[in-house]
């Protein structure tokens, strides 16, 4: 079967295409036929020896997946040959088949959008598990969105409107805020010419947002922690700005507020039962209509690296998609 593999640390253009052995299931596992594969900001670390997964080369990029079940393990009871599906893979994504643990493989709703199920698993999943889980989100509150034009941006604006927050999206350019917009913001920020501290606490009346959300990390994160409410939540998704922020932690005192990581990765493996139930949630929200993932881009298997180019520019404006 056909593969993009990483066989040896680099950029993109490492990656080559290869013929590889199609996998076959273990116990409590399952094959998926890959129609569509969504990359991800970290799939342009992991090739780069620069994520907290460090894979045995060789491996394909790509942590989550859409397709149809094609074979069954042992122990396997709540699927069938021909379901379609969507996945957690971690890597390897970008290729024919896939062998997965059956816990992680959500059946789709009839005819659901193969593009748009092989984008929500990590971005969506993260972005329910950290708003719901991790910082207990209400309705009337304030969510403040960094990043929010990207993967886990657009979807933290989509969740946080679905669970009655008022989000304000932060981004660095015009063109992306508008694309927050178009999604349901009710506020923006523009981080490159406005002060990100000042801007939020001029929006909430000089009281700080109740929950920020931040995979962007740097020179930004301090920022945003100084504008949160009393007892604020500021979640930790990531760093897409390569700098890991040191936080003085006075100020966590000073506000009576949490810092909150959020290690979505091992939240799947330790409660996997849980992450089926925010899968779940999340497909009936795409099918009411409360949320509508954006795909941006979507390329064949053999433009992979052409894919992951358009991430490392942080030029997607929502999900980009392998199709295979």
């Amino acid at each position: 079967m056909k593969a993009i593999l990483s066989e040896q640390i680099g950029p993109p253009q490492t990656l080559v295409m290869a013929e590889v052995d199609p996998p076959m299931p273990g116990e409590n596992e399952v094959v998926i036929d890959v129609e569509t594969a969504a990359l991800n900001f970290f799939d342009t670390l992991i090739i780069e020896d620069k994520y907290q997964y460090r894979p045995e080369r060789p491996f394909s990029p790509g942590a989550e997946i859409a397709g149809r079940v094609s074979m069954l393990g042992s122990g396997v009871s709540d699927l069938a040959i021909g379901d379609a599906v969507m996945a957690y893979c971690g890597w390897n994504g970008c290729r024919e088949k896939v062998v997965v643990d059956a816990k992680l493989a959500v059946p789709l709703p009839a005819g659901f959008d193969m593009n748009v199920a092989s984008g929500l698993t990590v971005t969506y999943g993260t972005t329910l598990h950290a708003l719901r889980d991790r910082a207990d989100l209400q309705a009337g509150e304030t969510l403040a969105v960094l990043g929010a034009s990207g993967g886990v941006g657009q979807a933290a604006v989509e969740i946080g409107k679905a669970m009655g927050a008022r989000v304000i999206a932060c981004a660095s350019s015009e063109d992306k805020l508008e694309f927050c917009r178009e999604l349901g913001a009710d506020e923006t920020v523009n981080y490159r010419t406005e002060n990100l501290k000042d801007r939020l606490k001029e929006l909430t009346g000089g009281k700080g947002v109740d929950v920020v959300y931040d995979p962007v990390g740097g020179e930004l994160a301090e920022a945003a922690l100084r504008a949160t409410a009393w007892e604020g939540r500021f979640l930790v998704i990531g760093f897409a700005a390569g700098e890991i922020p040191k936080i003085p932690l006075n100020l966590v005192l000073l506000k009576g507020c949490a810092v909150l990581g959020v290690f979505w990765g091992s939240f799947v493996e330790r409660t996997p039962e849980h992450h089926q139930e925010n899968m779940k949630a999340l497909l009936d929200w795409c099918v009411e209509g409360k949320v509508k993932p954006h795909v941006d881009q979507v390329f064949p298997l053999a433009e992979t690296t052409a894919a992951l180019e358009v991430l490392s520019a942080r030029a997607a404006k929502g999900k980009i998609v392998v199709k295979i």
